[in-house]
């Protein structure tokens, strides 16, 4: 596999470009919104000019890779020679099967389809498609370039072949492979959604401040952000939409989403992506001020 297509050019579409691009692969970067694929491009620039800061990287290294990289806003031309596509689309799961059967139509017989979901069925997304054995859920870390897990789903009808070729591409991009299996939240956020809901209901029910539940988790458990800094960082929309998934799937009241959560959301509090969340941002990026909302 030479030539990759990735599907939203957003926080995670981009990181994913740019790994792969890193790694020798041709990249066709596809997104609706052309000022979407121009801020993903200026993000994996600043990016690879961090590495090369870092001495990690050489100026030539990061024109090879930029040059690796195509944009395009119609999917149809930009699936044409496909090996493999990742759709990071937003965690939607009616855009995703909608974006599924597209891909399916466009797409080379031979070409496997992933999705970078972070919690909805595989087996689902795979029933919009007449390639179910080609189907596969590769849910990468945030931020993709950095972080070296990738959950690698099977759908109920994933082929062991497509399973395989998957995986092993998986190491040749510097990534920690973990075969998973579908079920709603797969490990990763099985795990982090209920810790991060249990800070919320932590807050919510008055036992302790922003602050004080992030510094607890950060110095007693040695996580290297707290929960509520990181549910900020991976947008209170996103943690939203996966609790509701895990909660639809299993009809488990541990995954109900905790009301302080849902209102947030309504309110556009969505974390850094909207300046404020827990934290406020509107000054720094970084976890450093409380937001007024939640001040003593």
């Amino acid at each position: 596999m030479k030539n990759i297509v990735v599907i939203g050019a957003g926080t995670m579409g981009n990181g994913i470009a740019h790994t792969f691009a890193q790694s020798g692969f041709r990249v066709n970067l596809v997104d609706v919104s052309q000022d979407a694929l121009d801020k993903g491009l200026k993000t994996i620039t600043t990016n690879l000019d961090r590495i090369i800061a870092k001495g990690n990287l050489s100026e030539e290294q990061k024109t090879e890779t930029l040059g690796n990289i195509k944009t395009f806003t119609a999917l149809q031309d930009a699936v044409t020679d496909a090996d493999l596509v990742v759709e990071a689309a937003t965690e939607n799961q009616d855009l995703k099967l909608k974006i599924f059967a597209q891909m399916d139509e466009f797409a080379p017989e031979n070409c496997i389809l992933s999705t970078n979901t972070s919690s909805i069925s595989i087996t689902k997304i795979a029933a919009a498609t007449k390639r179910a054995d080609k189907v596969i859920g590769m849910h990468f870390m945030n931020p993709v370039p950095i972080m070296k897990l990738v959950e690698i789903i099977k759908g109920y009808s994933t082929s062991k072949e497509t399973f395989d070729s998957i995986y092993e591409m998986s190491k040749t991009l510097g990534k920690v492979p973990v075969e998973v299996n579908d079920y709603p939240g797969f490990v990763a956020n099985r795990i982090l959604m209920p810790m991060i809901n249990e800070s919320i209901e932590t807050l919510y029910n008055g036992v302790a401040g922003v602050e004080e539940i992030d510094t607890v988790m950060k110095l007693g458990m040695a996580h290297p952000m707290g929960p509520l800094q990181l549910a900020d960082f991976i947008g209170l929309d996103v943690c939203l939409a996966i609790l509701n998934v895990m909660y639809d799937g299993f009809k488990n009241p541990k995954y109900a989403p905790n009301p302080l959560l849902v209102n947030m959301v309504m309110a556009g509090k969505l974390g850094v992506k909207s300046g404020e969340g827990f934290y406020d941002y509107s000054e720094s990026k970084k976890a450093e001020k409380v937001s007024k909302m939640f001040l003593k």
